[in-house]
């Protein structure tokens, strides 16, 4: 099968197309013949050199995919050669077939077409599990979301906006701005000429808000906990401003907040598989109906990698790069 990996860390020329092994299912997993794939933040990092697979993981990249089921494991009933699917993974999207456990293959949603599926997974359970299952964001309480022009923003903003939150988001242009209140944000931020602590709270009448989703960490950490309103919420889940910052813990005591850092790829499959169970019941209904919907800047082949970690690394898109087999 062809596969794309990065065997030497480095810029775009590290990126390699080759050929590997076709998988073989064991027990309690399948084979997925990749119909599709999207880029994340995380492939650019591993591709650095920054972010390697766990341990048991596929060097290839690519942390979701959608296809048709060519091969199921021993004991393996939910899943028949044949279907179409989605999938969560630790590795492997980026290849013309690939390995996952059962649990972490989900359905497509109805509505969804297979090329654009590929693009859902990693967002949404990114989403779904750190604002809702971890971070407890309610209906009636406000969200910041920070780089609401991106792929996690873009879901975030809807999902959020859908379930009854209010959002406020940032973002470094003006289309990305108007992206984000047709997606539902309520406030939009322009980080590069506004201060968003001051906005969230003018927005929030000095309140400040109950949840933030980051992928800043250090540089953003002091205000964050700034912006944060009593008992708020800030979950950090990249680090794209650094790894180390400074924490006001006695800011943080007075307002009785908490400071949550998470990553999915890492977790333990049966915690990937309670996940992919809850979005399949509380976020593929959403996204049938149209309330919630995965926007796609770009579609290109696989050969064309590159240019795809290329467009993530301008920044310049609103939504998913996907990558086809």
């Amino acid at each position: 099968m062809r596969a794309v990996i990065a065997p030497d860390p480095g810029g775009l020329e590290a990126l390699v197309v080759t050929d590997l092994p076709d998988p073989k299912p064991g027990p309690g997993e399948v084979v997925i013949d990749m119909t599709a794939t999207a880029v994340n933040r995380a492939d650019t990092m591993q591709r650095q050199g920054f972010y390697p697979p766990p341990p048991g993981a596929s060097d290839v990249l690519g942390l979701e995919c959608s296809g048709v089921v060519s091969a199921v494991g021993e004991g393996v009933d939910a899943w028949s050669v044949g279907d179409e699917v989605c999938a969560l993974l630790a590795g492997g999207g980026y290849g013309e077939k690939v390995l996952v456990p059962a649990g972490q293959v989900m359905p497509v949603p109805e509505g969804v077409d297979l090329v654009t599926a590929g693009a859902l997974p990693e967002v949404a359970a990114t989403v779904w599990s750190n604002l809702f299952m971890i971070a407890g964001l309610q209906q009636g309480e406000t969200l910041l979301v920070h780089g609401g022009g991106g792929g996690i923003g873009t879901f975030a903003i809807q999902l959020a906006h859908a379930l009854g939150a209010r959002v406020v988001t940032t973002a470094g242009s003006q289309e990305k701005l108007d992206a984000c209140r047709a997606l539902g944000a309520d406030v939009t931020i322009n980080y590069k000429e506004q201060d968003f602590v001051e906005e969230v709270m003018k927005a929030t009448d000095g309140a400040g808000v109950d949840v933030i989703l980051d992928n800043m960490g250090a540089k953003y950490l002091p205000r964050n906990v700034e912006a944060l309103a009593t008992e708020g919420r800030l979950v950090v889940i990249g680090l794209m401003g650094g790894a180390k910052g400074e924490l006001d813990l006695g800011l943080l005591l007075r307002k009785r907040g908490a400071v949550i850092a998470t990553s999915l790829r890492a977790r333990p499959v049966e915690e990937k598989t309670a996940i992919c169970a809850s979005l399949v019941e509380h976020v593929w209904p959403l996204v049938a109906d149209g309330s919630v919907k995965t926007l796609v800047h770009a579609t290109l082949p696989l050969e064309e990698v590159r240019e795809a970690h290329r467009i993530m690394e301008a920044s310049d898109h609103i939504g998913k790069i996907v990558l086809t087999a």
